[in-house]
């Protein structure tokens, strides 16, 4: 334990928020502690940049102390005992000692504030995180063992983990949310406490539970840590799709079953949340298309199905529209590549491309992820289908301007033509303009009149006034 000061010796540093801290809060005759993920990081030599304070003085006093030393404060977790700041390029947090107890169907813990860091070390998820530096010494603050348990890579919680997590639920998710984050294998007592103890993760918020998932797919490889969620039953309470995966799959594929073809395809990805969204969602309509016939298992129309559940999901996680919608619209078009076996002629990779939009990129490593078979040749000529695919989306791209495609008159020029006033019949319109676009690639606004005025004439509409054709 006496090399802990010395390895940590950097945070004594006049530039950093610990040093500079220490004598705000010590010249003010209270206690201050270096706490939680900012010395489990520091230890573990990651990246540090963001700054956890535990603290004697209480929410108001914090305040004033800090609106004496930081660019800005934000009092705006004060109720919980916690007001953040930011100095530079750091943000800092500092939290009263306190110990807090979900109540039974309660959503929102009850504080209680502490008068010692031992209490406030204790009331903590993991050992690994209630290890305190006390400052400006740098003296560890470890009642719980969290320091042997960094050394060996493992996750336990302070106290007996069913009163941990019933403390707070979240703490379950957290458990395989580090597990991914860290690599650190869960004490099986811990995980044998979530196993019996799911149905308490209800109480807590779904903005919550959002945030802990996504904190959890961003992780380098979160796959072993998803299975564990779906192995422990903690994923029907706010994933349950996932469960129904567990079934069985092709006889080509490498995995028995969707449910580990789909974590095999999260890990596969960037660490990009949408991404990793889709990646986990793009087979959840599977179970309820597969049908068995002469040629073998089909799952029909899955991607359809597949985003529809998605979006709902999504939603019950309160995930921002613009995320559940790139997410929906990538599990929709996950599958388009492969139905296009005769190669792709311009008109296709134009749709393929409107489609996307500006999803395009991520669309084509999901779809080049999807791929997680054993069977060489099968795997050979997908790859060879997207490389085509991606080679003639840069051909026809060199040609004309493929990710704006538009037709060459707009909807004012169209009601000016027709003499009509905005209304579905302007889209109609232009929706036929689009396609054609698409269809035969681009064409002159001569062109794009004459298609108006056939429609109009179709419609039996006015004849459209005079107009002096420009290209």
């Amino acid at each position: 334990m006496d090399v802990i000061p010395e390895r940590l010796d950097f945070l004594r540093s006049e530039t950093l928020p610990p040093a500079q801290l220490t004598e705000v809060f010590t010249n003010a005759g209270e206690e201050l502690y270096l706490v939680g993920g900012s010395v489990r990081d520091a230890i573990l030599d990651r990246p540090l940049e963001d700054y956890d304070f535990a603290t004697s003085a209480r929410p108001e006093r914090v305040t004033e102390l800090l609106e004496g030393w930081a660019d800005t404060v934000y009092p705006v977790g004060a109720v919980f005992g916690t007001i953040a700041a930011r100095k530079g390029e750091h943000i800092v947090e500092v939290t009263t000692f306190r110990s807090e107890v979900y109540r039974e169907d309660s959503r929102k813990p009850r504080v209680v504030f502490a008068d010692d860091i031992e209490t406030d070390l204790s009331r903590r998820d993991f050992t690994v995180n209630a290890i305190a530096l006390h400052l400006p010494e740098l003296r560890a603050v470890d009642p719980h063992g969290g320091l042997v348990d960094l050394a060996a890579g493992r996750l336990r919680t302070p106290m007996d983990p069913e009163i941990s997590f019933g403390d707070d639920p979240l703490r379950m998710l957290r458990l395989f949310r580090f597990k991914a984050m860290l690599g650190f294998e869960p004490d099986p007592v811990a995980v044998e406490a979530v196993r019996s103890m799911t149905d308490r993760l209800r109480i807590i918020s779904a903005e919550r539970v959002r945030d802990e998932l996504s904190k959890l797919l961003l992780a380098a490889a979160p796959g072993e840590a998803l299975a564990m969620i779906v192995a422990t039953g903690l994923s029907t309470q706010f994933l349950p799709e996932l469960d129904r995966l567990s079934m069985e799959q092709d006889p080509y594929q490498r995995h028995k079953d969707v449910l580990s073809h789909t974590f095999a395809v999260v890990d596969k990805t960037s660490r990009d949340l949408v991404l990793r969204l889709a990646a986990l969602l793009h087979d959840i309509g599977k179970p309820d298309t597969r049908e068995f016939g002469p040629d073998g298992v089909t799952f029909h129309h899955h991607e359809v199905v597949g985003a529809r559940m998605a979006r709902d999901r999504l939603r019950e996680l309160r995930y921002p529209r613009e995320v559940v919608d790139d997410v929906v619209r990538l599990v929709q078009l996950h599958l388009r590549p492969h139905t296009l076996k005769l190669g792709w002629t311009d008109s296709a990779v134009r749709r393929y491309v409107r489609d996307a939009g500006s999803l395009l990129d991520r669309l084509n490593e999901l779809v080049r992820c999807d791929v997680t078979t054993a069977n060489k040749a099968r795997e050979g000529a997908i790859k060879t289908g997207l490389d085509e695919l991606e080679r003639r989306i840069a051909e026809l791209s060199a040609r004309e301007e493929l990710a704006r495609l538009r037709p060459p008159i707009d909807g004012n020029q169209v009601m000016a033509y027709l003499g009509i006033e905005p209304g579905p019949l302007v889209g109609e319109i232009m929706s036929l303009l689009l396609e054609r676009r698409i269809d035969g690639g681009p064409y002159p606004v001569s062109e794009a009149f004459g298609v108006v005025r056939e429609w109009a004439t179709a419609r039996g509409l006015d004849d459209p006034g005079a107009y002096h054709e420009e290209e």
